[in-house]
């Protein structure tokens, strides 16, 4: 199956074969080919570079696995902000699970009600902490494959208006989203994206960060 892909690597359409649709594949194919480029630029001025990323989500993945994830599973994450948790987002596709990011500001009021009603395999409130306990493990190789209409996160309202609800996104939603953004925007790989917002939200994770 060719389909367009719309990635930083080569600054406009990338004609990329794909055995499934999951959104990790998508994601992988538009990093650059060397991946020695720093992906993050971190506050100290360290860098983290794309083939960093692509082991840490390897090894993370496989502590997923290892913890009894599969395909379809949920994993919950309250955590804060770090290039671990990226990791594990990407980790968590890329074991074909189900991404649920909740608010680092939930009470453990709030997080009992998220929990019973998404029900994960695994709850991670530390992403530095579980990348640590991931890092003697070689990383998985594959990529679990998905189809478009299977779910790949689930992100919950803000209950401003009643209770929270879990909003579900396919691999196809957030792949589409992405293409139609980074044309839109007109992203080239000299561009740097200052990243100010958290990752629990559907802009700071979804947006800003594909």
């Amino acid at each position: 199956m060719v389909r367009p892909w719309l990635g930083p690597a080569a600054g406009g359409v990338v004609k990329c074969s794909f055995m499934s649709e999951n959104l990790y594949e998508r994601l992988a194919a538009a990093f650059p080919a060397d991946r020695a480029c720093a992906c993050f630029i971190l506050p100290d001025g360290a860098e983290i570079s794309y083939g960093t990323l692509e082991g840490g989500a390897g090894r993370l993945a496989a502590l997923l696995i290892a913890r009894g994830v599969g395909p379809g599973d949920r994993v919950a994450v309250q955590a804060e902000k770090s290039p671990q948790a990226v990791m594990l987002y990407l980790a968590v596709l890329k074991a074909g699970a189900v991404f649920v990011p909740l608010n680092t500001a939930y009470t453990n009021s709030e997080i009992d009600y998220f929990l019973g009603d998404a029900e994960p395999r695994v709850f991670v409130r530390d992403a530095i902490a579980f990348a640590d306990e991931a890092a003697g493990l070689a990383p998985f190789g594959p990529v679990v494959a998905r189809q478009a209409s299977d779910l790949a996160a689930i992100i919950y309202t803000s209950g401003t208006t009643g209770r929270s609800k879990g909003a579900m996104l396919s691999h196809g939603n957030l792949a589409s989203n992405a293409a139609a953004l980074h044309q839109a925007w007109g992203f080239s790989p000299r561009d740097v994206l200052l990243h100010a917002l958290p990752i629990f939200h559907v802009h700071g994770l979804f947006v800003a960060l594909h």
